[in-house]
C-alpha cells in the first residue's frame, strides 16, 4: 500500500532524494565519511555547501546583489532578526496580517520596532487576503513584512504588493520553490525547511546586499545578517545535513523541470483537491475565499464534525497520514507541497468521494 503524508512540517520530501541520502549516509561519494561527520570547512563539505547556493540561485533566479544565507532558528529567529537588521533608524516597519504566522510576526516585531498594521483580515477569521487598495501604507516605513502563504489557514498571495522604495519582506517558509517568483521585487525573503526544501534545522535567507550592515545597537552577533554574509553562513558550524538535503531536492527540482514545472504541478493538485470539496454537495467545506486558496495547504471540515475522527482513521488505514487540522482551527489540513506526487492528491481526492457516499 503507499504512503501519502499530507503533514504541514515536517513534511513530505522526494522519494529520489530520500534513496540517494542513504545510498550516501555513510560514505558520500567515496570520502569514506558521512556528510554528518565532515569538517564544514573541509574541500568536500565546501563543495555540497558551495553548490546548493549555486542550484537555489539558478532556480529562483537570484541576482548577484543578493546574499543566500543558510541559518538555523526557524521562521521564528527571522522574526527578531528582520527588525534588529532593516530598521536603519527609521521610525516604524508595516506589517500586514493574514493569519496565525503574520501574528507571531508581529508580536516579535513589536518588542524591538513600532508596528503599523496596514492591513489585516481578522472580520472574516482570516480567510480572505485583504485588498491592496485599502491597505494604510507608510511610505517611510522600514519595510513592509507579509506572509504569502499562511500555513494553518491556508489564505495565499497570488500577486506580490508593490511597495515602491520601501523593501517588501516575506516569510515564504510553507510556498518557496513552488511558484515562479521575480526575487528582485524583494528585499528579504525567509523561510524555515521543513516544508518545500528539505529537513528541519536549516532557515534559508535571501537578502538584498544594501540592506546588511546596519544593525541596531546592541544587536547580538549571531543575529547580525552582514556577519553570516561575510563568512558565507559558516560563522558558527552551520547545519550541515540539511544544507546537504536542501541540494539534493534542489537538484531533483532542476531535473525535473525547475519550478515552472513544479508549479503547473501543484496548479493541477490544488485544484483537484478543491474541486472534490466543491462539488461534495457541501460534505466537505473549504473556509478561504476561493481567490485566496492556497496551493500548498488546503484545510477544509466535514459537515458534521462528530464524523472527523471516523475519517481520520479511514484515512490512516488507506495511507493517507497528517491529515488532522492545526489545533487552534481544527477540521482537516491537507498539505501538497511540491514533494506530494499527484497521485497522492488522486488518491485522497478517491477516499474522500467514498467516504462522502457512505454518510449520504
Amino acid at each position: 500500500m503507499a504512503i501519502y503524508n499530507f503533514s504541514a512540517g515536517p513534511a513530505v520530501l522526494p522519494k529520489e532524494v530520500l534513496l540517494q541520502a542513504r545510498a550516501e549516509l555513510a560514505d558520500w561519494h567515496g570520502s569514506g565519511m558521512s556528510v554528518m561527520e565532515m569538517s564544514h570547512r573541509g574541500k568536500e563539505y565546501m563543495g555540497i555547501h558551495a553548490q546548493a547556493e549555486a542550484d537555489l540561485r539558478e532556480l529562483m533566479g537570484i541576482p548577484a546583489n543578493y546574499r543566500v544565507l543558510f541559518l538555523q532558528g526557524g521562521a521564528h529567529l527571522q522574526f527578531s532578526m528582520i527588525p534588529l537588521n532593516l530598521m536603519r533608524d527609521k521610525a516604524s516597519a508595516d506589517y500586514v496580517n493574514t493569519g496565525e504566522w503574520s501574528k507571531k510576526a508581529i508580536a516579535e516585531a513589536k518588542k524591538f520596532c513600532a508596528v503599523n498594521v496596514v492591513a489585516d483580515n481578522k472580520d472574516k477569521n482570516c480567510s480572505y487576503v485583504p485588498v491592496f487598495d485599502t491597505w494604510k501604507c507608510d511610505p517611510n516605513a522600514a519595510y513592509l513584512h507579509y506572509t504569502p502563504n499562511e500555513t494553518i489557514g491556508g489564505v495565499e498571495f497570488n500577486w506580490i504588493p508593490g511597495t515602491g522604495d520601501v523593501p517588501l519582506v516575506a516569510d515564504m517558509s510553507s510556498n518557496i520553490l513552488s511558484r515562479e517568483i521575480d526575487v528582485s521585487r524583494f528585499g528579504l525573503i525567509y523561510a524555515g525547511a521543513q516544508k518545500n526544501i528539505g529537513p528541519a534545522g536549516l532557515t534559508l535567507v535571501i537578502v538584498r546586499e544594501d540592506l546588511l550592515g546596519q544593525v541596531a545597537a546592541g544587536t547580538p552577533t549571531m543575529l547580525d545578517y552582514k556577519i553570516h554574509a561575510d563568512g558565507d553562513s559558516m560563522y558558527n558550524t552551520p547545519p550541515t545535513f540539511a544544507i546537504y538535503m536542501a541540494g539534493l531536492v534542489f537538484q531533483w527540482l532542476k531535473k525535473n523541470g525547475g519550478i515552472a514545472a513544479m508549479e503547473k504541478t501543484n496548479i493541477a493538485k490544488s485544484q483537484l483537491l478543491y474541486a472534490a470539496i466543491d462539488s461534495s454537495n457541501g460534505f466537505y467545506n473549504c473556509p478561504v475565499n476561493k481567490a485566496d486558496r492556497s496551493r500548498m495547504n488546503v484545510p477544509f471540515t466535514l459537515k458534521d464534525a462528530a464524523l472527523d475522527g471516523e475519517f481520520l482513521k479511514q484515512a490512516d488505514a488507506r495511507g493517507l497520514l497528517q491529515l488532522k487540522g492545526h489545533r487552534s482551527v481544527g477540521g482537516m489540513r491537507a498539505s501538497i507541497y511540491n514533494a506530494m506526487p499527484l497521485e497522492g492528491v488522486q488518491a485522497l481526492v478517491g477516499f474522500m468521494n467514498e467516504f462522502a457516499r457512505s454518510k449520504a
